[in-house]
């Protein structure tokens, strides 16, 4: 076994997106390889319901798939195809664009006006790009909970984790998908395939993440699972944690606990034609798509 390094650790920063809504991206639209399968991250949590009520108007996807997860009010969303629903706290939306689909998702806060979820965008491979869209919408009360001895949570969305299955399946990246609850100092060490790109974004608490090699600045030696290995400062609210290559994540949990997304999946290695909301692998395929957007041709028959 080994330790997966932490290559980088950095903040979310604000960004603005749809019609008006704040909120803070943790990655996106920079080196698409960074992340592979991954392309884009972001974390829509706002008190003010000025600040995200007039939401995501209809808008294009092409090549990709989004994964909502919400935690706290609603999102409302429809589609070119007629779909439509609403994401409730605790529920996830996988959709699969495919060869391409409007949509469109409008949050709403909650009693107090708090509104909280999250968006993460993965690639397709070239041979699904034109596949025909999908959805799968999952309720908050299909998604498995495991509770370890030490009090540990894991909500897992999709991919398999203490012998639970997501209920999100037949994904390009066969990609893993947690929600990790880590109780005030508990370690703890969580196993990921090596071959998977992997990072984690902690959004409650804090906590530290054990690296294989000793980076600059103050560290914490700890030993864990009989290993001596070098803890980083605490990583707080909205912060993104880059893994390296390894098969283990360990991490302590801060003062008041930690609550974070573990995500990895296999990379594509694609080339990455990338405007907006579509992604190709080519300029030529990208330029289609733009054209074909223009002039109405943008959403192909369903088989």
């Amino acid at each position: 076994m080994s330790i997966r390094p932490v290559l980088e650790t950095r903040r979310a920063v604000k960004a603005m997106e749809g019609a008006g809504v704040h909120l803070h991206r943790a990655f996106g639209f920079q080196d698409p390889s960074e992340l592979d399968p991954f392309l884009l991250f972001d974390d829509f949590r706002n008190e003010n319901p000025a600040h995200f009520e007039k939401g995501f108007p209809w808008h294009p996807h092409r090549g990709i798939e989004t994964i909502t997860y919400v935690l706290n009010g609603t999102v409302e969303h429809g589609d070119s195809l007629g779909n439509s629903g609403t994401l409730g706290a605790g529920d996830v939306q996988w959709m699969t664009a495919g060869s391409g689909i409007m949509h469109q998702e409008m949050p709403c806060g909650n009693a107090a006006g708090q509104m909280h979820g999250f968006q993460l965008w993965g690639n397709l491979p070239s041979a699904q790009k034109m596949t025909d869209p999908r959805y799968q919408d999952v309720n908050a009360r299909e998604i498995p909970e495991v509770i370890d001895d030490d009090g540990t949570l894991v909500r897992v969305i999709t991919g398999e984790f203490w012998g639970k299955r997501g209920p999100v399946d037949g994904i390009a990246a066969d990609p893993q998908y947690l929600d990790v609850t880590v109780p005030a100092g508990v370690c703890k060490t969580f196993q990921i395939d090596t071959y998977r790109r992997a990072f984690a974004y902690v959004f409650d608490g804090a906590a530290a993440f054990a690296d294989a090699s000793p980076p600059s600045g103050v560290l914490l030696e700890k030993e864990v699972m009989g290993k001596e290995v070098n803890i980083r400062d605490l990583s707080g609210d909205r912060t993104l944690i880059r893994f390296g290559t390894g098969d283990e994540v360990t991490v302590q949990a801060g003062p008041n606990g930690a609550r974070f997304l573990l995500i990895s999946g296999a990379p594509i290695e694609e080339p990455v034609a990338w405007h907006g909301p579509i992604v190709m692998n080519t300029q030529d395929e990208l330029k289609k798509a733009i054209k074909e957007l223009r002039n109405g041709t943008f959403i192909k028959p369903v088989h």
